[in-house]
């Protein structure tokens, strides 16, 4: 290990990091600069991405997922499927909490009965339970043996279990559930030193702890002694912090800082295919966007390539449905509605559409790209406005039909971290679904899509997605965009870390020279 000599600040990195505890960088420390802080540190009580990414640094689950996303057990040993309904997990030996209170089968059980059981924290229902589908109760059997109870069969248990953390019950019972907002007791590789809200999380490495998933090697304790995400929210006060060698790892790199960073002698840029599909919903319900003619046209009249190329560095790769590339059951034989003004205007045409007004809706950090879709369908005869709002109040506006009526576009996009067509096309797709702001509803799909959420044979599953995308592609409820990639950037001295497809930041492995 070398020692790092710093460089003068930029004003803004030094607002940043001015309240990290004093001491310096060290080869012993690593630091993340984070654009969110954590809501919560309970496990059960958020529904957030960046919330997870902070807290499965301290709190290990059943399973996980490798860097090729392949899922693998962490906590667990083992695991099988006994019959459609239930599921069987062995419970890894010797694993203990940061408390040093052994982990059995009793703390699983808890940790997830408090996730599915209506009003189980305290009289409150955790708001991850719909994570859980139809697990209705967990069971421990022996002291290393856990089953799940389902009521219906879910085959992507396994796929969703990677999302839940594991808590202790005593902890719990004897702390209260209010507690673990701001306390943890997990097995995982770093314990809680610190939360200052706003602030910074700061842990320390678990001496005890047993060294993480065996199907991700190395295997063993944290390679530094602490680590710190330290929250920054603006995206130059991160790009400045990074530069200025004052932290190691930051998320989010905006596109537009790639050139920056790269050009810097500290740092690089790293990238990993995301798993957020980006799309423009259609209001269906609206004329004259019920006619599929003028939905094609619409996509003839957006040059993808280009916008990705301009706006988003390359860093993204164009879609011709909801799937990314990575996900089960992905269809690679979709039919692309390339980039043609004069099909667009031939298809409006034959719709008897003359002289297309519409609206586009996004958010503010959206509205770069809105403007410049707005400009490309300018050559098709078509007149886009963009109309920015508040985050809060467009989603919940676009999903209830009554309150979209009016609206034409929304340029939005949807998670996919199971990278399961489940977890996407259920919500998004599906009739009455809950991110169904097209408001489409096709009966084939809809049957598709049910089959598919309770059959256990793989192969048979993924034909009824694969089927379910092509109908979803013909009907064109959306204007398909791209999928793109989280973009970090990481100082040269960091080792032993790469970008996760699900966003998770796992500092397990990395250290610094």
């Amino acid at each position: 290990m070398t020692a790092h000599r710093r460089r003068p600040l930029g004003f803004l990195a030094v607002l940043a990091l001015a309240s990290i505890p004093a001491g310096g960088l060290s080869a012993a420390e690593l630091r993340v600069g984070f654009s969110q802080d954590a809501q919560t540190l309970d496990p059960a009580n958020h529904r957030n991405r960046e919330n997870e990414t902070i807290l499965r640094n301290m709190c290990d689950g059943l399973l996980t997922r490798d860097p090729a996303m392949k899922v693998v057990p962490e906590i667990a040993d083992s695991f099988r499927q006994v019959d459609p309904l239930t599921w069987e997990f062995k419970i890894r030996d010797g694993l203990k909490f940061h408390s040093g209170t052994p982990l059995t089968s009793a703390d699983v059980a808890f940790t997830f009965n408090r996730i599915v059981k209506d009003k189980a924290m305290s009289g409150q229902t955790s708001p991850r339970k719909s994570l859980l589908g139809p697990v209705e109760d967990v069971e421990a059997v022996d002291t290393r043996t856990v089953r799940f109870k389902m009521s219906a069969p879910w085959p992507i248990l396994p796929a969703m279990l990677p999302f839940q953390e594991v808590v202790s019950k005593a902890f719990v019972e004897k702390q209260g559930d209010a507690a673990l907002a701001t306390k943890v007791d997990c097995v995982g590789p770093f314990k809680l030193v610190e939360w200052r809200r706003g602030d910074a999380v700061i842990m320390e490495r678990d001496p005890g702890y047993y060294g993480g998933s065996p199907a991700i090697p190395p295997v063993g304790p944290a390679k530094v002694d602490r680590a710190i995400f330290k929250i920054i929210p603006e995206n130059a006060s991160r790009v400045a912090a990074l530069l200025a060698g004052e932290v190691d790892i930051i998320n989010e790199l905006p596109a537009s800082a790639i050139r920056q960073v790269e050009a810097s002698e500290r740092a690089k840029v790293m990238a990993v295919n995301g798993t957020r599909t980006f799309f423009m919903a259609i209001n269906l319900a609206k004329k004259p966007f019920d006619d599929v003619r003028v939905r094609k046209a619409l996509n003839h009249a957006v040059d993808r390539r280009l916008i990705i190329d301009k706006i988003l560095e390359g860093r993204a790769t164009p879609l011709n449905g909801v799937m990314s590339p990575d996900a089960f059951a992905f269809n690679k034989d979709l039919p692309e509605y390339r980039y043609d003004p004069d099909a667009a205007k031939k298809l409006l045409a034959e719709a008897g559409v003359a002289n297309l007004e519409l609206t586009i809706d996004t958010t503010g950090a959206f509205k770069p790209t809105a403007e410049a879709i707005a400009a490309l369908m300018a050559r098709a005869g078509i007149k886009a406005n963009v109309q920015v709002w508040e985050g809060a109040v467009l989603s919940p506006m676009w999903n209830a039909a009554d309150k979209r009526k009016d609206r034409d576009l929304y340029l939005t996009s949807w998670g996919n971290g199971a990278l399961d067509p489940s977890d996407i096309m259920v919500p998004t797709l599906r009739s009455g679904g809950r991110g169904n702001a097209a408001g489409y509803a096709n009966a084939k799909v809809d049957q598709l899509l049910d089959a598919a959420e309770t059959e256990v044979d793989q192969v048979k599953r993924e034909t009824m997605y694969k089927e379910a995308q092509a109908q979803v592609n013909a009907d064109v409820p959306w204007v398909f965009l791209w999928l793109p990639q989280d973009l970090y950037g990481v100082s040269k001295r960091l080792k032993g870390w790469q970008p996760s497809a699900d966003s998770r930041i796992n500092l397990h492995d990395a250290s610094v020279d």
